[in-house]
């Protein structure tokens, strides 16, 4: 969504290379283990009657559970959940948000897009912008000036500095905007000047112009579903969700840190149980350690599938290859001591077709849930910072 395009809403030019509510606790539930035993808006003259108080409560609720449910999927979206995202988007359109979007100043501002499709059938500059997910990327719209406009941003970083991609913007409708790009230019922080994009918009054509609907506007203007004229889909936020902006600082592979304590922070007291643990996990990142002991990695989820029964059985795995894998099993269970847990690893094993072979990866280990809700996780083992995305509820 770097630039808004004739692409369907965002203009992708070739990437150049650069140096809430807090959720209860479950139920306590032991696991079982061997280091567990140890553990613990004229009016009319006529005034329309109200509608009742609990029907305006009910539809702001479905309103609120759509857009968190939204949010949940968009949290998810790197595990299994781009179904679940694209569910979630039919939803809020089919509620309709806030009526005729465009003529309401709640889409005025900055939106950072979070969520974005790639058809086929999107133009070659559009494909390239909207695939970067290493870098943030925003859209600025402004229509109640003279000289209305919308414009895309892609920051590299708050060190290197961004691209900026601009277009005349026109409202057709009350959903529709018209835009045709006209200029672009690099503003890097190391430079005194603007670098021009070497883009000459005038040759585009058609590929320099387009329209983008807005399908739903919350009626709080912090979310929003646009859908482009290359049939792309865009989902953005004015206010980005801590945990979103932990995942794109995943993605990006910088301030991941930061983040991290951002959400902590702003999430505490939440308690965390076996019940809340139980099901597979992703593992998305891992902060580095001089342990990089066989042990100490198997106990972090072998940087790829942790699933966690109820019974308190663990299993860490990673698939190296079709047909090749890595495991290491053993059990967790609460300890005593607030978000605490105790993990052991009995066993692991590489499995190549039919054949096993053990491999020695025993150890005690020490847990702390740093953050959870049912989507992310943030855990503390053995001196390993981990990020966790649920992709199943159950095993």
């Amino acid at each position: 969504m770097a630039a808004t395009g004739a692409a369907g809403g965002f203009l992708h030019l070739r990437a150049p290379r650069v140096p809430s509510r807090k959720p209860s606790a479950a139920p306590r539930l032991r696991g079982g283990g061997a280091s567990c035993a140890r553990a613990r808006d004229q009016q009319p003259l006529r005034r329309p009657r109200a509608p009742p108080p609990l029907a305006v409560a009910a539809a702001e609720e479905a309103y609120a559970g759509a857009e968190a449910e939204l949010l949940d999927a968009l949290a998810g979206v790197q595990g299994r959940g781009r179904g679940e995202v694209e569910s979630a988007v039919q939803s809020l359109e089919e509620l309709g948000g806030l009526p005729d979007p465009t003529n309401s100043s709640l889409i005025e501002g900055s939106w950072q897009l979070i969520f974005t499709t790639r058809p086929g059938s999107a133009s070659p500059i559009q494909r390239t912008f909207v695939g970067v997910d290493s870098f943030k990327i925003f859209q600025e719209v402004y229509l109640r000036t003279d000289d209305p406009r919308v414009v895309n941003v892609v920051r590299f970083s708050e060190s290197i500095g961004e691209l900026k991609v601009e277009a005349e913007a026109t409202i057709e409708d009350g959903k529709r905007i018209l835009f045709r790009f006209d200029q672009a230019a690099f503003n890097f922080k190391f430079l005194p000047f603007k670098v021009p994009y070497p883009v000459p918009f005038k040759l585009l054509g058609d590929e320099a112009k387009g329209w983008l609907d807005t399908t739903y506007l919350s009626r709080t203007g912090n979310i929003r579903i646009s859908r482009g004229n290359k049939g792309t889909t865009f989902v953005l936020q004015k206010s980005a969700d801590q945990r979103q902006m932990l995942l794109s600082a995943i993605s990006a592979g910088t301030g991941v840190d930061e983040a991290i304590d951002d959400l902590t922070s702003s999430r505490q007291g939440i308690e965390a149980d076996l019940n809340t643990l139980v099901g597979e996990w992703q593992l998305l990142w891992s902060s580095k350690t001089e342990d990089e002991s066989w042990s100490s990695v198997a106990s972090a989820g072998l940087k790829g599938v942790q699933i966690i029964k109820e019974d308190g059985k663990l299993k860490n795995l990673v698939r190296l290859f079709p047909g090749v894998s890595l495991n290491a099993s053993g059990n967790i269970c609460k300890n005593e001591d607030g978000n605490n847990l105790n993990l052991s690893i009995n066993e692991g094993a590489i499995q190549a077709g039919g054949l096993q072979f053990p491999l020695d990866a025993r150890g005690e280990f020490f847990m702390e849930i740093l953050y959870i809700d049912n989507k992310i996780r943030i855990s503390n083992i053995n001196q390993h910072k981990l990020v966790h995305v649920r992709i199943a509820n159950r095993t």
